[in-house]
Parts: structure tokens; sequence; C-alpha cells
């Protein structure tokens, strides 16, 4: 959030949408009430099948590493792919697309993906799998205060991690559902902008 009203302050095009979208969001009753990760979404880790044995590779499963979540808003499909047999032969677990919001637990805290399609991850995420009456996209938009306090908490020797206990437990200010909805709408077209905007200087270059 904080990170899409800087670009938009630095771009007068952009700055009036801004505008526009607080003035609406003012417009809500909010009541806000604090609540834990774990009461509004199941926490899930991943893992990572042998490499040893091929049978475990190259399937039709997604499978997510933190590398692929660089820069993106939803996971359409991973580089790498498991097999059933590799799925069951490992802690990968298969999370539901739409109401899954992939979540880097260490190398690199708080990297984030709404998921568009079932998939896996590796060890390296704690996903956020969204129990009825929350918007995904209301947690993905609140990403920014959901990293800073993870990154409050994590420990480790070699690098910081957080487990998922850690992550169920931190707490977040939540509206009602629909006034998440509202917020969620108005967040969602003002990404969808500011990813048109971000291309626009590559399309114009591409055609020159």
């Amino acid at each position: 959030m904080v990170a899409m009203t800087l670009i938009c302050r630095n771009n007068p095009h952009l700055k009036g949408t801004l505008q526009r979208v607080k003035g609406n969001l003012g417009s809500f009753a909010f009541t806000w009430e604090q609540r834990k990760l774990g009461e509004i979404a199941d926490i899930i880790g991943g893992g990572t099948p042998s490499t040893n044995n091929p049978e475990f590779w190259d399937g039709d499963i997604d499978w997510y590493a933190p590398a692929e979540m660089e820069g993106q808003r939803y996971a359409v499909g991973s580089v790498k792919k498991i097999t059933e047999l590799g799925l069951q032969k490992s802690s990968a677990t298969i999370l539901p697309a739409g109401r899954t919001v992939l979540f880097t637990s260490r190398a690199g805290i708080g990297k984030m993906a709404i998921l568009q399609r079932s998939a896996a991850t590796n060890q390296g995420f704690q996903s956020i799998v969204i129990k009825d009456n929350t918007n995904p996209y209301f947690i993905y938009s609140m990403g920014s205060e959901i990293k800073k306090k993870a990154e409050g908490i994590a420990s480790g020797s070699t690098f910081l991690e957080i487990s998922g206990k850690m992550l169920g437990n931190l707490e977040i200010a939540m509206p009602s559902s629909r006034e998440q909805d509202k917020i969620a709408c108005y967040f969602e077209k003002l990404d969808d902008l500011i990813t048109l905007h971000q291309r626009k200087p590559k399309h114009i270059k591409n055609n020159k």
C-alpha cells in the first residue's frame, strides 16, 4: 500500500487516481477488529520431493519456490512442476486456487502472490489459505503490514524465518467482509492501473 502511494505521488497521471481512491475509501464507515491470521486463514507450509528421484519431477502440479514471487500479484504457473507421486512422497500440500495467498517465510520474508491455479510450494512458504468471509485480495493488500510484523518476530541463526504458528498468531486489523470487498476492489483497480503504467514505457520502446 505504501509502495503504491509513492508510485502515484511521483506520477501526475496516477496521482489523481490515488486521491479518488482515498476519497472513496474515506466514505466507508470502517469497523476494525484485531484478528489473528490463524483465525481467518489456515497457515500451510510446503515441502520438496527428493531431487534424486526423477519420478517426482516434471509432472503437471505447479510447485513454487520463493524466487518466483518477485514482482507478481498472481501466481499462474511455476517454473518447476512435480508429479502426484512426488506430492505424496513429500510434505508438500495442494493449495486451493482463489483462496490462497502465497507468503514466503524465509530467504526474503513476506513476498506474496495470489494463487490462480491449485499448486504446491517448497518449504520456503507459509501460505495463507483464506477461510469464509475474508477477501483474499484484501489480505494481499495488507501485505506490507503483515511483512513488517513477520520480520519483527522472525528468528534463526543462519537466516531469518517465521514458522506457521508464529504467522498464525500475528494480529491484523480487519473490517467487515463487506468493507473488505470494497477496499479490495479499489486497490485491485489501482494495482491494475499501476501495472498498466509500468508496462507502457517498454511498449513504447518496442514500437520505436
